[in-house]
């Protein structure tokens, strides 16, 4: 490969919430002596970032001046060649393009304008904890319709229940989330068709979080929400943003795509109304720097080094952990293990299997922040070297331990 994804790097002292939060608040507990930590909890990736990203941003830095600046054509054009080169866009003008902080800034900032306080917003469960966080803190009611795993161990939208709870709820308002967090689900074109059938039918608006559509593995194929049809295109506000793809969650921004103009200025205008949603200039360059040939080149290759850590994993649980299963991700880094009967023959709690693998430095997530009742979330987006080490941990501390 020509970009380095085998090397362990030391982010200890580095600002990394990943190792540095260990030990204390919500963050994994500390591993017994002995033990180094593996940080496989917060969505954010081990690998050096593409080089055009540092390079950007050390030729502005070079520069003393950081005054006040007005957005550059090459942002707008660069988000309009990737989304062109990676997902098909057509018709995308820099016009269409708005800033966010962040994709939950995006999401609150479309609630505003989609759905009263107070007001039932239909979300998928198992749901991203941003979302439930954000929307219980904005004063929004979460309706949910619960995902399904179908003979194939497929996770699944169930079209009837979304129907009935947006009829039973008097729903205008829903979370699309694709790829799917946590379960890594790639929505197929006909079911993202068949949903925006639903929210058509209930004049539904849509905000769908497409923050993890680069990272797309197997050979499976991400379909934005908004081009199944004219009527999603009007419908839905699309959020995406490069700091999953290329890990910059530190440096901030994220941007929004909305074709119809009556939403997109609403949104806008309720964006605006802190006074802080506001672009930082090296984000502004680090997503230029992200989204240049060298970038494509990057995230590629980077497709096929998660697919194998998911190929290894998958494998592992499958082979070596009796009680426990997952659906092995189409998308995302992420990984949902199912413990539940695992946990019914041990006797042990959820809370409890979490601890033992913290214990031994496998810095794994609590799934019950995401609607799991039995789940624990993986991050697999490590050099291989570091996911043997945590699986041969798990299998002689955790899972089979004597």
């Amino acid at each position: 490969m020509k970009y380095d994804f085998e090397t362990v790097i030391e982010r200890n002292g580095k600002d990394a919430l990943a190792v540095d939060a260990i030990g204390g608040g919500w963050a994994p507990g500390a591993p017994k002596a002995g033990f180094d930590a593996i940080p496989m909890w917060v969505a954010d990736m081990n690998f050096s970032t593409v080089p055009t990203i540092t390079q950007a941003i050390i030729e502005r830095a070079s520069h003393p001046l950081f005054g006040y600046f007005s957005t550059r054509d090459e942002y707008y054009a660069s988000i309009i060649e990737w989304q062109s080169k990676r997902n098909g866009a057509e018709g995308l003008l820099p016009e269409h393009i708005g800033y966010e902080n962040g994709v939950l800034g995006g999401l609150m900032s479309a609630m505003g304008v989609l759905c009263s306080r107070g007001g039932a917003v239909l979300v998928h469960s198992p749901t991203y904890m941003g979302f439930t966080g954000s929307l219980k803190n904005g004063g929004y009611r979460i309706v949910e319709s619960p995902l399904y795993r179908d003979g194939c161990g497929t996770w699944r939208m169930d079209f009837e229940d979304m129907e009935k709870k947006i009829c039973e709820n008097n729903i205008h308002a829903a979370i699309f989330c694709s790829p799917h967090n946590p379960t890594g689900r790639v929505w197929e074109k006909w079911e993202i068709e068949k949903a925006m059938e639903i929210y058509k039918k209930h004049d539904v608006y849509v905000v769908s979080d497409e923050i993890w559509s680069d990272i797309i593995l197997h050979g499976n194929k991400h379909t934005p929400t908004q081009s199944v049809s004219d009527d999603a295109r009007n419908r839905t506000v699309a959020l995406y943003a490069p700091s999953k793809t290329f890990n910059l969650a530190g440096l901030i921004g994220s941007y929004h795509i909305i074709y119809n103009k009556y939403l997109r200025e609403r949104v806008e205008k309720e964006a605006s109304l802190c006074h802080y949603n506001s672009m930082n200039v090296l984000s502004m360059h680090a997503l230029i720097g992200a989204y240049k040939p060298e970038g494509h080149e990057w995230v590629d290759e980077l497709r096929e080094v998660i697919s194998a850590n998911v190929d290894y994993a998958c494998g592992y649980i499958s082979s070596h952990f009796e009680g426990v299963s997952a659906a092995k991700p189409e998308g995302t880094y992420m990984v949902f293990m199912d413990c539940r009967e695992w946990l019914e023959k041990h006797g042990k709690t959820l809370a409890e299997l979490v601890k033992m693998g913290h214990d031994v430095g496998v810095a794994w997530q609590n799934g019950t922040a995401h609607g799991g009742t039995e789940h624990i979330r993986l991050n697999l987006a490590l050099p291989l070297s570091r996911v043997r080490e945590a699986f041969a941990r798990m299998d002689k501390y955790v899972f089979n331990a004597e």
